[in-house]
């Protein structure tokens, strides 16, 4: 079974997740940003293998610790859609403007597409394309565990930023409904920031997502 343990890392809190195969221990970091020793510890202390990084999308507090993380662990980075190139082009820049450690350029091991899935241990997850945040956002699903790892496409009350270099709200709207939303509404979600929700939840109550927002745009 699919294991996961929610690690804030960075000032901004934003949410790493260890996720790892209850039967052969094997793990992955979805979205090591930043605290590679704190990262690290929390792998050690469940006597877990390392396998590889995989990353939603590439803003600073998501991807800053990446490459460093990889070449010193000698680690594969999947993920994400090639869309979001520019950012992870531009982490070094990104550290600067926002005060983080410097962040290493990389190149990732492998690309994500739609429809894509990753594997770690007997665990298969389904990868789902979701632009609006930004150009290559993916989201990582798990259908046996009924858990969705959505970075920063879906919150708690609350979507994504669409500010930032091509973002786009339209977009963003649609990866929700179009590709989140058939997921199930039992299945929960684990954002890039703060608590985790049910997409059910989110359909009733989000203030920008809920089916009675929608009817009304």
């Amino acid at each position: 079974m699919l294991r996961y343990e929610t690690l804030p890392v960075t000032p901004f809190q934003q949410n790493c997740s260890l996720v790892w195969c209850d039967q052969t221990n094997e793990a992955a970091l979805i979205d090591p940003g930043g605290e590679i020793p704190r990262l690290l510890a929390a792998v050690k202390a469940r006597g877990l293998t390392l396998k590889a990084l995989w990353l939603t999308h590439a803003h600073i507090d998501h991807a800053g610790a990446t490459g460093q993380l990889a070449r010193e662990q000698g680690l594969p980075i999947v993920g994400p859609h090639p869309g979001d190139q520019f950012w992870i082009d531009g982490l070094p820049q990104q550290s600067v403007m926002f005060g983080f450690p410097p962040a290493e350029p990389f190149t990732p091991t492998r690309w994500l597409a739609d429809g894509d899935t990753v594997q770690i241990g007997h665990e298969t997850l389904h990868v789902r394309h979701c632009p609006g945040h930004t150009p290559g956002h993916v989201v990582f699903h798990s259908a046996s565990a009924q858990r969705a790892f959505v970075g920063d496409v879906l919150f708690a009350g609350s979507i994504g930023r669409t500010d930032f270099p091509q973002g786009n709200f339209d977009q963003l709207i649609a990866s929700i409904t179009q590709r989140l939303w058939p997921m199930g509404d039992e299945t929960v979600f684990i954002p890039g920031h703060g608590p985790e929700s049910s997409f059910g939840e989110e359909r009733r109550s989000n203030p920008f997502v809920a089916d009675a927002a929608l009817r009304g745009r």
